[in-house]
């Protein structure tokens, strides 16, 4: 089971009339989002205000407060018998500071019994039981996360995360279309899901075609080449982290690590990513 990590409220009472329930989850949030106050509290990987990085005491409590409620409807989705003790393992990025993982293990703490956090590319290689000779990336919304497997539980030194992912790439993407295409009107949703159903970097691919608005006017645009360049804004910090973990390891097994490098996350579904990834890696 998935769903994005959103969650939203009726405005008001009209709002609150015409959906029938007092919160919403995932995509039922992103269709219904113009009569809701919408929180998505996961930002770079943690939960927003739980870094100290400047945001106001209320926002971060109502942040914690939709990290709470997202960890429940997580729950309800896996179809938990009531009375039976609840177990979990939370992916975090690699390199979370470490208050932010005690703010992951507070959101959860009220439905779960006990809980267990690692690396997200750590769970990637455990969960494909990829245990040793690998370099994984796992390509998440917030944060790209890498991690160096030689047989252990990894060390800090094996592990990179960076905030090059998909929210990057949303952002260039827009600021392209911005820029290229200053005729249309789109949001920030629209050009999520142009990329969430066309995400490439290929050159052999089928034009990217999206019908928006011009002036009020369905009108087709290819968005082709800034799908492409947005997409591989990527490809190079990431690049640059594996060269670092090869680098850094025992120079007799840097060859092994090299030729063995595991994609995943949802950016791991971007086409052509691995060639790409290959190609730099190669220059």
């Amino acid at each position: 089971e998935s769903l994005p990590s959103l969650i939203g409220y009726p405005k008001d009472v009209v709002s609150q009339k015409l959906l029938g329930k007092s919160a919403l989850y995932g995509d039922e949030v992103i269709k219904n989002r113009l009569s809701l106050q919408v929180y998505r509290p996961l930002e770079a990987g943690v939960i927003k205000g739980s870094n100290d990085n400047g945001v106001a005491k209320e926002e971060a409590d109502a942040n914690m407060a939709a990290a709470r409620e997202l960890v429940k409807q997580a729950i309800r989705m896996a179809r938990a018998p009531a009375d039976d003790p609840v177990y979990c393992v939370i992916g975090a990025p690699a390199e979370a500071p470490i208050h932010n993982p005690h703010a992951i293990l507070e959101a959860g703490k009220e439905v779960i019994d006990s809980v267990m956090l690692c690396s997200e590319p750590f769970a990637v290689a455990y969960g494909m039981d990829v245990l040793t000779d690998a370099l994984v990336i796992d390509i998440g919304a917030g944060t790209t996360d890498l991690c160096r497997m030689h047989g252990t539980m990894p060390e800090e030194q094996d592990q990179v995360t960076l905030d090059h992912a998909g929210d990057r790439i949303d952002t260039v993407l827009c600021d392209l279309l911005k820029k290229n295409h200053p005729e249309v009107q789109f949001s920030r949703y629209m050009a999520v899901q142009a990329k969430e159903k066309w995400a490439t970097v290929s050159d052999a691919t089928e034009p990217v075609l999206v019908t928006w608005p011009v002036n009020g006017k369905p009108t087709t645009i290819d968005i082709t080449a800034e799908m492409k360049q947005a997409c591989h804004s990527i490809v190079p910090p990431i690049v640059e982290a594996l060269g670092q973990l090869v680098a850094s390891f025992d120079p007799e097994f840097q060859d092994v690590l090299r030729n063995n490098v595991l994609l995943g996350g949802g950016g791991s579904q971007i086409r052509g990513l691995a060639e790409a990834i290959s190609a730099y890696m190669g220059e």
